[in-house]
C-alpha cells in the first residue's frame, strides 16, 4: 500500500504534462491512469472431522481463514484440508451411509408389513360395570403382547395409543422408521 502511494507521488512530482494542441484554447489535460490491485482473500477449503458450534457439520466442506485453521481447528483435531483422496473417502463413507439408511428402511417396511397382516392383539382386562375396565391400557401392555406373540422386542417409545378405559376395538400406531409407520388393532375385552 505504501510502495502504490510513493510510485504515484512520484509521479505526480516527476511526468510532464502534456498539452493537448488540437483542443484549441490552450487547455492543460492529462491523463492519469491509477492502478489498484485488490487483495486476494486467502482461505482453505477444509473438511470438517466433528461438529464444530457455530461452523458446520461433521463432513462438511467449508471455506475458513487459514488463521483459524492453523490456531484452531488443526490442533484440536476438529478438521483436515482437502485432498482428492479425501473427496474420494468422503464419497465412499457417504454412499456406504446412504446404503445403511436405505437397509434399515425396507427392514421396518418388512416388519410393518408383518404387524398389519397379524390382525388384532388381544388385550384382557378386568371389567367393570358396563363396557369400562379396571385401569387403562398402557403402551407397555402392547409392547409385552407383541412380544408374546410375535418374539419382537420394540421400544415402548414408538407407540402411539389413544387412551383406553373401555372395552372394544382400537387403533394403535408403531412408528417404526421416520418414514414408516405400521397401524395395528388392538382388541379390548373383559374377563
Amino acid at each position: 500500500m505504501a510502495s502504490a502511494a510513493l510510485s504515484l507521488s512520484y509521479c505526480l512530482q516527476n511526468c510532464s504534462l502534456r498539452r493537448n494542441s488540437s483542443a484549441g484554447a490552450g487547455i492543460n489535460s492529462s491523463v492519469l491512469t491509477v492502478i489498484a490491485q485488490k487483495k486476494a482473500k486467502k482461505v482453505r477449503k477444509i473438511i470438517l472431522k466433528e461438529d464444530v458450534a457455530e461452523l458446520g457439520k461433521k463432513g462438511q466442506l467449508l471455506d475458513v481463514k487459514p488463521g483459524f485453521y492453523r490456531n484452531f481447528l488443526l490442533p484440536m483435531g476438529m478438521a483436515q484440508i482437502v485432498t482428492p483422496e479425501l473427496i474420494k473417502e468422503m464419497k465412499m463413507e457417504e454412499e456406504r451411509i446412504e446404503a445403511e439408511k436405505k437397509r434399515v428402511k425396507e427392514e421396518a417396511q418388512q416388519l410393518a408389513r408383518v404387524f398389519e397382516t397379524v390382525g388384532g392383539f388381544k388385550v384382557k382386562r378386568k371389567g367393570g360395570q358396563g363396557k369400562q375396565i379396571f385401569g387403562t391400557v398402557t403402551a407397555q401392555d402392547l409392547v409385552d403382547i407383541i412380544k408374546a406373540q410375535l418374539q419382537r422386542d420394540i421400544d415402548k417409545r414408538i407407540v402411539s395409543l389413544p387412551e383406553i378405559r373401555e372395552t372394544g376395538e382400537y387403533i394403535a400406531e408403531l412408528k417404526l422408521h421416520p418414514e414408516v409407520a405400521a397401524r395395528v388393532r388392538v382388541i379390548v375385552y373383559a374377563n
